[in-house]
């Protein structure tokens, strides 16, 4: 088995894999399960600082969320602003475009945050939209959005706003009362280290009421996030949950709330220690600045491919990193530290494996990666 340090999914620990293990009810009618699931659901409220959101967990790896998201919102002709600074950031207009919206781009420099001021600026010319999709942690490149200031920035217009946050949460703080987001989207498989798989989505009163006040009907069954707005009052679930995978991702967020005071802490260490050995190796971040806890975008040098990184990594020293794609195809390798992965001896293994990965390639590395790593902690 590789050493999994991609940008997700990540490691799984051992107490999260017992818990899948556990005897399973029959989740569609045994009551039991319906208080665990509302008791869940309601734990993911309170990580997240809310009592103004509904958290529930949908079966389906965290694109699920996304997708379920637009697909609620939007109705024929919805002009839908599309704040585009990454990959993810850009593809929420293929599902506003399957649900018959109308997406126009605020695009900005891939290298950097979103700035709040230059949104501002383009609000004040045009604000006529329904909502906004913003991508707190931009998964390709790394790059960290203040989704709580710009979506303040959207509610001041009228606009709901839509934000992923599969890459940053449980890694990145995010507190959703200092917000005004209408729909936040989360996935198992990222900084809270459960198997993929499942999608948590928050969801705000307005954005529910917005849903029940449409004049056509979702034109979805599996992403209608109205099937579920009652469902322990009704005790039904629009399908049959996966309950192993739900008590995991229980586990997980137990394990995650008994380490809250010095997870992010310890994310914020780790990930700073990693752009310095970097940067000082002579290597080149492709983020520019408002980088992400959680994962690190890496420059591939000239004269050598991704490819040949990536397979060096795993045939050498058994330990698998991530590619990237679209824009990024080809551009940069990406070593994710979050949730189980953000762990020293881990990221330091990994430095040295990409050290001697890249020497073997013929690239000049100009300093003990590994050494300076531990030594910026």
């Amino acid at each position: 088995m590789y050493e999994i340090m991609t940008a997700g999914p990540t490691q799984v620990s051992e107490r999260v894999r017992m818990a899948r293990s556990l005897e399973c009810t029959n989740p569609d009618i045994d009551p039991a399960f319906y208080d665990f699931y509302k008791e869940t659901c309601g734990l993911f409220e309170k990580a997240l600082h809310t009592q103004a959101h509904q958290a529930l967990v949908l079966c389906g790896e965290g694109i699920l969320g996304l997708e379920a998201a637009c697909a609620s919102l939007t109705e024929p002709g919805d002009r839908v602003l599309i704040i585009d600074n990454g990959v993810f950031g850009k593809g929420f207009a293929d599902f506003v475009k399957i649900y018959g919206g109308e997406p126009v781009a605020f695009v900005s420099d891939y290298h950097k945050p979103v700035d709040p001021a230059e949104l501002e600026r383009f609000l004040q010319q045009d604000d006529n939209f329904k909502y906004a999709t913003v991508v707190h942690c931009d998964t390709p490149s790394g790059v960290l959005n203040d989704v709580e200031a710009l979506s303040k920035i959207l509610d001041a217009h009228g606009i709901m706003t839509v934000a992923d946050s599969v890459a940053g949460l449980f890694g990145c703080k995010l507190d959703l009362s200092n917000s005004c987001i209408d729909i936040l989207c989360g996935g198992s498989q990222k900084a809270l280290s459960a198997p993929p798989g499942l999608t948590m989505v928050w969801v705000s009163g307005r954005a529910w009421k917005s849903m029940e006040n449409r004049n056509t009907p979702i034109a979805s069954f599996y992403c209608n996030l109205l099937n579920f707005r009652d469902y322990y009052e009704n005790q039904w679930f629009p399908y049959t949950m996966p309950i192993s995978d739900i008590y995991g991702l229980r586990e997980a967020l137990d394990a995650y709330f008994e380490m809250k005071d010095e997870i992010y802490d310890r994310h914020d260490r780790i990930a700073a220690a990693t752009r310095a050995a970097v940067t000082k190796a002579g290597l080149k971040l492709y983020v520019t600045e408002g980088w992400a806890q959680t994962v690190t975008a890496v420059c591939v040098p000239d004269g050598i491919t991704d490819h040949d990184i990536l397979e060096a990594m795993k045939a050498d020293h058994n330990i698998m990193i991530s590619g990237c794609f679209d824009v990024l195809a080809g551009k940069v390798v990406r070593i994710g530290h979050m949730g189980e992965n953000a762990r020293e001896e881990k990221v330091t293994a990994t430095l040295a494996a990409l050290q001697a990965s890249l020497e073997k390639l013929g690239v000049t590395i100009e300093c003990d990666m590994a050494q300076e790593f531990c030594a910026a902690l």
